[in-house]
Order: C-alpha cells, then sequence, then structure tokens
C-alpha cells in the first residue's frame, strides 16, 4: 500500500515531472454539457476485471516508459468515486509495484457528491488518496438542476465537510457563465466557495460541446449563454474576486493558494510526461531520443477486450517530432502564469520567436518576457489564447 504520512513537493521549481492518469470512466448520469468520456450502465461493474485489466495497462505502460519516478496520480472521470475503495488500492499498488512512487506524492481523486459516503472517503484515504477534486459545479440548487446534477447544495456540503475531515487538500471545481448569471451572483458563490476552507479552486466557462444534449438546445435557441462580450467580463471578475481573496490564477481556470497548486496539472501543462491508463485516456511518453503520444479506446467494454487480448488498449500511437513537440509546450505553458521556458522552446523548435511577431504581441499587450528565460501571456492575452499560440507557432 502507498504511504503518505506527509505530503511533500516533488522535483524543484519548474521541473514537469511524471504523471501517471487513470481514468475510471462510468458515470451514474450523463451531464448535458459533458463531452467528456463518460459512460452510464445501468448493471454493476465488473470492477474486478476492469482491475485486472488496468493492472495490464500500467504494465504495458511501464514497458514504454522504462524505470521513472513519479510524482503525482489522478484518478479522473467519469466517476472515480464510483470505484469501490478495494479497487483504488489494488490499481495504487499496481503503479506502485511498475515505478517508483515516492511517499508522500500528491494523489488525487475525482468525486461527485452524490456518490460521496464517509466509509467511501476513509477507505480512499487508506489506499493512499491525499486530494480530492470534488465537482461540486455550483451553489445554488437551481442552477444544479439546469446542469444535470444528481446532487443538491446540501449534499455538496456535506461532501465538502467529510472531505475535509479526511483528506489533506481538497479542490472545488466550479462552472461559471450559466445562463442570466451577474457578476454579482458570481461574486458571491466564489466568496462561499472559499468560505468552506478550499485551497484549490478550478473554475470552468460553461461551453456548448457538439454532441451534447446541450448543444441541440443551444442550436435550436432553446439554450442562450453569454455571448463573447460577457463571457471576458465574467473572465476578468473572475481574477480580480480569486486574487482579491488570496487564490489567484496560476493557470487560465486554475486558481489556488500559493503552494496548493495541483502538483498533477502541472505536470501537463509544463510539458512533462504522463502515462494515461484506461478507456480512452492519452499519454505522452519520452521513449528513447523522442517523445510519442498515445490514446487509447474510448469505449469501456471494447477497451476491455483489447487490453485481455493484447495487452493494452491503445489505438493511437504518435511519434512527436521536436516540431509537434515544441507546438505543444508552446500550447500548453502559455496557459500557465509563469509562462514558457523560452530555452526548452527554443531547443525543441530549433529557433528564436519570430522577433516582428513577439513584438507585436508586446505592444498590444498580449504576452510580455519575464526576463530573458520565460515568456508568457498577460491577462489580456490569456482571453484570446489560441490565437496567440499561433501566431507564435508560426
Amino acid at each position: 500500500m502507498i504511504q503518505t504520512a506527509t505530503l511533500s513537493t516533488i522535483g524543484d521549481g519548474m521541473d514537469p515531472g511524471f504523471g501517471v492518469y487513470v481514468h475510471w470512466p462510468f458515470c451514474a448520469a450523463k451531464c448535458p454539457y459533458c463531452d467528456f468520456n463518460s459512460h452510464v450502465r445501468h448493471q454493476p461493474v465488473d470492477q474486478p476485471r476492469f482491475v485486472a485489466a488496468f493492472l495490464e495497462e500500467i504494465a504495458a505502460a511501464r514497458a514504454l516508459s522504462g524505470p521513472r519516478t513519479v510524482t503525482s496520480i489522478f484518478m479522473g472521470g467519469g466517476t472515480p468515486s464510483l470505484m469501490e475503495p478495494a479497487t483504488v488500492a489494488a490499481i495504487l499498488d499496481g503503479i506502485a509495484r511498475h515505478w517508483h512512487v515516492p511517499d508522500g506524492i500528491e494523489i488525487t481523486m475525482e468525486a461527485n457528491p452524490s456518490s460521496v459516503e464517509a466509509t467511501r472517503f476513509h477507505g480512499y484515504r487508506a489506499a493512499g488518496v491525499n486530494r480530492v477534486s470534488l465537482g461540486v459545479q455550483a451553489l445554488n440548487d437551481r442552477d444544479l438542476k439546469f446542469l444535470g446534477r444528481l446532487h443538491n447544495v446540501e449534499d455538496a456540503l456535506k461532501a465538502v465537510r467529510l472531505a475535509r475531515e479526511i483528506f489533506p487538500r481538497m479542490s472545488f471545481d466550479l462552472i461559471y457563465a450559466r445562463p442570466n448569471q451577474t457578476v454579482a451572483e458570481w461574486e458571491r458563490e466564489l466568496k462561499q466557495a472559499v468560505s468552506y476552507a478550499v485551497d484549490h479552486l478550478s473554475l470552468y466557462q460553461l461551453t456548448i460541446e457538439e454532441g451534447t444534449p446541450f448543444f441541440g438546445l443551444h442550436k435550436a435557441g432553446k439554450l442562450i449563454v453569454p455571448d463573447g462580450e460577457q463571457s471576458a467580463v465574467l473572465y476578468e471578475a473572475t481574477q480580480e474576486i480569486t486574487a482579491a481573496i488570496g487564490m489567484p490564477a496560476y493557470e487560465v481556470s486554475n486558481h489556488a493558494r500559493p503552494g496548493a497548486e495541483s502538483r498533477h496539472n502541472l505536470t501537463y501543462w509544463r510539458y512533462g510526461d504522463y502515462a494515461g491508463i484506461g478507456p480512452g485516456a492519452h499519454g505522452r511518453l519520452t521513449v528513447g531520443p523522442g517523445k510519442i503520444a498515445t490514446a487509447t479506446e474510448r469505449n469501456p467494454e471494447a477497451w476491455l477486450r483489447l487490453v485481455e487480448e493484447h495487452g493494452d488498449g491503445i489505438t493511437e500511437r504518435e511519434s512527436l517530432d521536436l516540431e509537434a513537440q515544441a507546438d505543444e509546450l508552446l500550447l500548453m505553458g502559455l496557459r500557465l502564469r509563469e509562462g514558457v521556458d523560452l530555452a526548452r522552446w527554443q531547443t525543441l523548435s530549433g529557433r528564436d520567436p519570430d522577433p516582428e511577431r513577439e513584438q507585436f504581441l508586446i505592444e498590444h499587450g498580449f504576452i510580455e518576457r519575464l526576463g530573458n528565460s520565460r515568456l508568457r501571456c498577460t491577462p489580456a492575452g490569456m482571453l484570446i489564447l489560441d490565437a496567440v499560440v499561433a501566431d507564435l507557432a508560426c
């Protein structure tokens, strides 16, 4: 069993680390805004069979990655809190058998308030989980119903209290830019969230994703969400409010008290390596002199058959050349308040940033240099992040 008696920060400074992501694809219900790889099953899931497949795929990932020291583990979904504690323990123990897992690293599990029970939380903590990310999404019952959530505010606050008692660290997810939401309403909700002793907030604007029920309603004119200008106002207010309450943004959508940033997500944004385990999981692994991108079969049962027959569920395996790696480093790193390590980008791309493009973006207040070593987006640049990345990558 993984020991987590004390939390520690692995690596120094900007070390991206090596993470392991485990995807549990099952949910009790599918939310109308969600385009994640999540599936509802009306019969009990054969968890022992899935555990065996997870362990097979962990072994396959270890064969690709070679010996590594794990700096974080993240169990996402889907709804990982539908797993039995024994399932979680078996997966974590499997990871520790194949890679070096130091004591005290960050081990996060996503949980929905509707699936929270004290006995389960104690079981997850005993298995090694030391950080929980709660999918609260809203703090009023009207909007929770609109978002298709199975919990109400009372359930959410009960889950928060349990999480605070049992886990050393906790994060909230909240969705904003909801229909008819005002800045004043959002400010009250944010301050309420922080009052529950949260040290990390993931704050996402409601987006209409193709293939979701909300997409059809939006297309038919039955669901009106804030336009670009309104969304920008809400985003800017979010930055001001969270900074004022001591939880500034360290990434476009993520806010934390100093020292409480998500170690695992920093590995993504600093363009570190991570193994993706489970249906629909993605990975980035350094193999020899290059890096490969992996993706697994999304359908849980099809993934299960692939693993049982072939040892892993990988359906896509792409070798990333240096130019592709440079582009991904830029795309991920500019999401961070700390920005991008220019020397690393120059090594991968084989060039300096185009001076005319860089100067144009600086003069218009979209990017800025941090000395000679780092480049980052300004708050204004974050609002048009995709355009900034595309301009710099040319």
